[in-house]
């Protein structure tokens, strides 16, 4: 099965462009981190993606360069040769569904947070007392 997941952030706006039949076609790259770095070795992998239709123009609606992407899609590889008459090999990935990695509005909390109250930034929010008593099925 061809199937890949990636997490990342964009490197820059996505470029979006159009087929003479209406077709967008939105590019980009991914930077998405190594979970082990080795001494003096990169600590990310710059990865070529490419989304069509629906896609694409969500991409180019709401994804700008820095933003956190979450995407599913599949590696496909391919070839062309350049003006030199050289072969040169391509990988992309074809994105088929994306999601948002993260909310613009969680983060600004989260910073809050862990400014103002020295907490520790562990993905959980903290419940406030006597929230039991409000809710409406206990």
């Amino acid at each position: 099965m061809n199937s890949v997941q990636l997490t990342g952030r964009l490197t820059r706006d996505p470029e979006v462009r159009y087929t003479y039949g209406g077709l967008s076609i939105a590019s980009f790259t991914l930077a998405v981190n190594r979970r082990f770095k080795q001494d003096g070795g990169p600590g990310a992998d710059f990865i070529r993606c490419v989304a069509f239709g629906k896609t694409a123009e969500f991409i180019e609606k709401y994804f700008t360069k820095g933003r956190k992407m979450d995407l599913n899609g599949r590696i496909q590889t391919g070839s062309y040769t350049n003006q030199e008459g050289q072969k040169v090999y391509t990988t992309d990935i074809v994105v088929e569904n994306v999601e948002f990695g993260e909310s613009k509005a969680s983060n600004e909390n989260n910073s809050n947070f862990n400014q103002d109250s020295g907490g520790i930034d562990d993905g959980f929010m903290n419940i406030p007392e006597g929230l039991d008593e409000e809710m409406p099925f206990n």
